[in-house]
């Protein structure tokens, strides 16, 4: 029998001029019995602040980053803010989803070399690991990260060091991944996998990284029937549904037109991959052309509903019962404004609500 459903509540911080953690979305979502709730960044908001003010404001649900950027911050710095959060939220809340983000944002905002992201992953994740785990100080030999470092500039006087805060409990590490490489990587070494473009045939499509991923995976990290798959949704409860597509239709084109370069925007390669090869195309050619009203008139609403469950609750409910949910995914992070839109995906995920100790 498949386990159920998990949901998550997705935080939209990274991308608001001024910050509003929805904390009654959030109150609600732990009380419905959502399994997480998840943070992100860009070059706003950071992934990690907002977790850490609600681990006072709540008791159970899990406070995930999706993603926490590789750029943003060392991985020993990451180790840490993610075990000081564990413990000031009790201990066994705290999942850390990383990525590597696109080379405008890692170059431009973060003044980090490109390199070679899917090496700097593996290096990254195994520095993080060894970090939370603290059974040893934390040293590696990689290609693209050394600890400690010995590289241009160095004094050659660093030296190994194991966390002074001890973990309250183990910290799963999630990866976002869509090219085949880095889902291999997610299923060799992550706890958790974040896909992205996921198309309607589901994770089956990426059977042949998957399996090759496990194949290498350490026996400690594991195995293949315990690894979360969360992709993304959005609920929204309207009998508009297309003023509420029209109005998702700029962040969408700006983001696979133009987040990112010609050569390099992992948004457009999701698309793509997602079934669209040829609009996203179309769109990043508009948006570099500077026609980018027409980049956002080319966004097909097919493409904005297919993780997206918009109009009133008879229509959601029909689209729900047609199967969004690709094979595979083992939980959906819902984006949402309305407390009523929290109720219905939980309804429909048939979570059930949990009782919570009184103090």
């Amino acid at each position: 029998m498949a386990a159920p459903l998990q949901l998550g509540f997705r935080l939209d911080t990274y991308a608001q001029g001024t910050i509003d953690v929805q904390l009654p979305m959030v109150q609600r979502a732990e009380a419905l019995g959502y399994h997480s709730v998840w943070s992100a960044e860009a070059y706003g908001a950071d992934a990690l602040t907002p977790l850490a003010y609600l681990a006072g404001q709540t008791r159970r649900i899990r406070l995930g980053t999706c993603i926490a950027q590789l750029a943003a911050r060392p991985p020993t710095t990451l180790g840490m803010s993610a075990m000081t959060i564990d413990a000031l939220a009790g201990g066994n809340r705290v999942i850390v989803g990383v990525g590597v983000s696109g080379p405008q944002i890692v170059e431009g905002w973060y003044g980090q070399p490109w390199g070679k992201p899917m090496t700097r992953l593996r290096d990254y994740i195994t520095i993080l690991r060894a970090t939370m785990r603290r059974e040893a100080p934390v040293s590696h030999d990689g290609t693209e990260l050394t600890l400690p470092y010995t590289g241009p500039g160095s004094l050659g006087q660093g030296k190994a060091l194991k966390t002074i805060l001890h973990p309250v409990a183990p910290i799963p590490i999630w990866l976002a991944a869509g090219g085949p490489g880095n889902v291999a990587l997610a299923a060799e070494l992550a706890d958790g996998w974040f896909p992205m473009g996921l198309p309607s045939a589901g994770t089956g499509a990426y059977a042949e990284p998957l399996d090759a991923g496990f194949g290498r995976r350490p026996g400690d990290l594991g195995g293949r029937d315990d690894f979360p798959v969360f992709n993304g949704i959005t609920v929204n409860i309207t009998d508009d549904v297309q003023s509420v597509l029209d109005a998702m239709r700029p962040r969408t084109g700006m983001y696979v037109g133009g987040m990112g370069s010609r050569t390099h925007n992992y948004h457009r390669a999701a698309m793509a991959r997602a079934g669209y090869p040829e609009e996203a195309q179309r769109i990043t050619d508009l948006w570099h052309a500077g026609r980018k009203a027409e980049a956002i008139a080319a966004v097909p609403d097919s493409y904005l509903e297919r993780n997206a469950l918009i109009g009133p609750p008879s229509r959601i409910r029909e689209r729900w019962a047609e199967g969004i949910v690709p094979a595979g995914v083992t939980g959906l992070i819902v984006g949402a404004t309305q407390l009523e839109a929290l109720d219905l995906a939980a309804e429909l995920a048939d979570i059930s609500t949990p009782v919570l100790e009184t103090s």
